[in-house]
């Protein structure tokens, strides 16, 4: 599977942005997807998960308003991100799951390059 991230950007405080993940390769509808991102000087983290079977699960900074959602037909995962603050600054990257708790980075086999979302106060 590979991974190509994009719609980060800048953005004002409270404002908006839509992440597109665009994934090729068969059995897309399989794997599990994530989006984590990792800001300077900080460990990569959890921003949002999603099943085969659309079940989802939220880091705790995330919950409420972020929403991760799929379309298996086109092999894309979107990560909507509303009411956003400056602490959300970082990479945002994309990743296919493959063994081990969801919310860890090393359970992920595949990622995307990244794409860098700043938010402005």
């Amino acid at each position: 599977v590979q991974l190509q991230a994009s719609g980060g950007g800048l953005v004002q405080a409270g404002g908006s942005l839509r992440l597109s993940c665009a994934a090729s390769g068969r059995s897309f509808s399989y794997y599990d997807m994530a989006w984590f991102r990792q800001a300077p000087g900080k460990e990569r983290e959890l921003v949002a998960h999603i099943d085969w079977s659309n079940n989802k699960h939220y880091g705790d900074s995330m919950k409420g308003r972020f929403t991760i959602s799929r379309d298996n037909a086109k092999k894309m995962v979107y990560l909507q991100m509303n009411s956003l603050k400056p602490e959300d600054t970082a990479v945002y990257y994309c990743a296919a799951y493959s063994s081990g708790p969801y919310y860890r980075s090393d359970s992920y086999q595949y990622w995307g390059q990244g794409t860098l979302v700043t938010v402005s106060s």
